[in-house]
């Protein structure tokens, strides 16, 4: 049974979709074991406490120092011993620390065809504003590991969705997430937990 950490920073739409499928065994051999979050007020614990699942906010605002946060958080994450860490909608830089320690182990959820609108500065309505004003006709969504870069990590699935004339940032943001995102993570997860998936030179690869 793979045991996974959910890292969100806000309402866990994403945390939901895997909740659900989890429940309707869409992923199977997977529990969420815990949701952290950086933000008290985040819905996404209340999603979590809705579902009997062990919940907890850590701020970096808490601690004197970046460096105390992530020594704390790594702490914290560790005593939960996960197999698998779910970035969904974390709005943290990840310390190289935690990234050494679960290498391969982390994924993150990114509203964007990697490499298109990713990377600093592109993170939650952001990526859709450049997806329009680019003016392209595809954009969607990457589930990728996570490295030391941002959003540089192996891909591990992606999954186009059209743009449509009079999209606003919110509209298009709402498309890849109900066509994208909720389905493409919780796809992830299940092919991680039965064992589906493989780093071979630095790509993923689906068995």
């Amino acid at each position: 049974m793979l045991k996974i950490a959910v890292l969100v920073s806000g309402g866990g739409t994403n945390l939901q979709a895997v909740i659900d499928a989890i429940a309707d065994g869409t992923i199977a051999n997977a529990k969420i074991e815990a949701v952290i979050s950086n933000n008290k007020n985040a819905y996404a614990l209340k999603r979590a406490e809705n579902h009997g699942i062990k919940n907890i906010c850590i701020s970096p605002k808490d601690f004197e120092s970046r460096e105390a946060f992530n020594r704390e958080f790594l702490l914290k994450l560790n005593s939960y011993q996960v197999d698998l860490v779910v970035l969904a909608g974390f709005l943290v830089v990840i310390p190289p620390e935690m990234i050494a320690a679960y290498k391969n182990r982390i994924i993150n959820i990114h509203p964007s065809l990697i490499p298109s609108f990713c990377g600093t500065g592109f993170y939650g309505l952001k990526v859709h504003e450049g997806a329009l004003a680019r003016g392209v006709k595809l954009t969607g969504a990457t589930v990728h590991f996570v490295d030391e870069g941002t959003d540089t990590g192996p891909i591990l699935l992606q999954k186009a969705v059209a743009v449509k004339e009079g999209d606003t940032p919110e509209i298009l943001q709402r498309r890849v997430m109900e066509e994208a995102e909720w389905k493409i993570l919780p796809e992830a997860i299940h092919l991680i937990a039965n064992g589906r998936i493989a780093v071979e030179d630095g790509k993923a690869v689906v068995r």
